[in-house]
């Protein structure tokens, strides 16, 4: 069976509609003052829970435009951290809807982007005691 958008109803049954809590909000929050980008962020905050979720679902619930979302993804596809897999649609025609879903773990994610932070650290800590032996 097909629905309207042309998806497989198997499919439309699989992926539950994602929804932000209080946790993926805070989530939101501390990786923005990490300075990881607002996309990634909230794409993060998005795929948090393990679930495969469609690009489509992903602007919904966050917010993100298209571009923004794709944005994301490429962070997240660089770093290995995601599965994207195609689903063809069954009826009519256009692009087959991507579905993502987290390989790794958040803690994991996490960690690695604590070691860039530390190491950026370090990086302008040696600059900066470059700049007092020169003054």
């Amino acid at each position: 069976m097909v629905d309207e958008s042309g998806m497989n109803s198997n499919t439309a049954l699989k992926e539950t509609p994602i929804q932000m809590g209080s946790s993926e909000y805070e989530m939101i929050e501390l990786l923005r003052k990490i300075n990881l980008s607002r996309p990634v962020a909230l794409t993060l905050a998005c795929l948090a829970k393990g679930r495969e979720v469609s690009s489509q679902s992903i602007e919904v619930v966050s917010g993100l435009r298209q571009p923004e979302v794709s944005v994301a993804m490429r962070y997240l596809r660089e770093n290995d951290w995601i599965r994207i897999r195609e689903e063809k649609k069954s009826k009519g025609k256009g692009r087959p809807v991507k579905l993502y879903k987290l390989t790794v773990p958040l803690d994991r994610i996490v960690s690695k982007i604590e070691q860039e932070i530390i190491a950026e650290s370090r990086h302008v800590l040696q600059n900066i005691e470059r700049l007092k032996n020169i003054a």
